[in-house]
């Protein structure tokens, strides 16, 4: 028997734009399938009710459940990103819209869904044997909102 866990965002009436959104600024992602409130819902009829579908390969959901439930930061999407490109697009296409930046690599985009977009040479950095270089990157990127690599390769290096 295969099992799965999906991540289930729940909106209020933004469930199919934000799947689409996302979708579209990810590579091997795809809405599987969307599910429709009908007659005498709290939404009117042919609004998405759950939308299914996969984020860089995968599984999650958006629901349109209503206004009583917020999104908070205790909760945030990470997305490993392998260049400062990718750090760029990323950070770009989820603010876009009316998103706002946060501190260290956070956003919020204009859903509200909280995103930490991460390069993945920051791991190396802060798990490094050499503290001292690990706390100068740390101390890079408290400065930060979106993060740049050759900023903290620079403070890790103690060329900054």
């Amino acid at each position: 028997m295969t099992q799965s866990i999906k991540l289930c965002l729940l909106f209020d009436g933004d469930a199919e734009a934000a799947a689409k959104h996302y979708v579209a600024l990810f590579p091997d992602s795809a809405i599987n399938g969307v599910s429709r409130y009908g007659e005498g819902a709290p939404y009117p009829a042919g609004t998405a009710l759950l939308v299914d579908f996969q984020l860089r390969g995968q599984p999650m959901q958006t629901l349109n459940g209503g206004p009583k439930i917020t999104f908070s930061e205790a909760v945030s999407l990470s997305v490993s990103c392998a260049s400062q490109a990718e750090v760029d697009l990323y950070w770009d296409g989820l603010i876009a819209g009316g998103g706002s930046p946060g501190q260290c690599g956070w956003l919020k985009d204009r859903f509200g869904v909280s995103w930490q977009i991460v390069p993945e040479a920051i791991g190396p950095m802060f798990t490094s044997s050499d503290r001292l270089a690990a706390e100068r990157a740390m101390a890079a990127m408290l400065k930060m909102t979106k993060l740049d690599i050759a900023v903290l390769e620079a403070a890790f290096n103690g060329d900054a």
